[in-house]
């Protein structure tokens, strides 16, 4: 598996609620993000452009997240990225956000499966994308 990737994320005002903690479905759009920007590393690229590039669709299979500690605007979240798994037709990722203090505020775990464009049917991981993330 490539080394981890950590993106620097700061919460923006309009990322919470009226108490300034982050609204939770906000904290999908921090783990996608922060997977995008770890693919553009791992692939030398624009993280999703680079992965359509595979002639790929990668929706999304699964999705999970955990809360662990509030976290509020300003807030600068340390989210680490890692590659858990590449499946024969799917490629997982775990994802841990920090705060400053290094607590632990969530973890995620996101499964991408590989469609192709044309037919919209299940396909193998192409081996170069493979390659890459092994």
């Amino acid at each position: 598996m490539p080394s981890p990737v950590f993106i620097q994320r700061k919460v923006l005002f309009g990322d919470c609620d009226p108490e300034g903690i982050v609204y939770t479905p906000r904290f999908s759009y921090f783990v996608l993000e922060a997977v995008h920007e770890a693919l553009g590393v791992w692939l030398n690229g624009p993280g999703l452009r680079a992965l359509l590039g595979f002639n790929i669709l990668p929706p999304a299979r699964a999705f999970s997240l955990e809360f662990l500690h509030p976290v509020t605007w300003d807030d600068e979240l340390t989210i680490k990225v890692s590659v858990s798994n590449v499946g024969e037709h799917s490629f997982s990722f775990s994802v841990e956000g920090r705060l400053p203090s290094d607590v632990l505020a969530f973890v995620a775990s996101l499964t991408q499966v590989c469609v192709c464009p044309q037919t919209r049917e299940v396909v193998a991981v192409p081996l170069p994308l493979r390659v890459l993330l092994q």
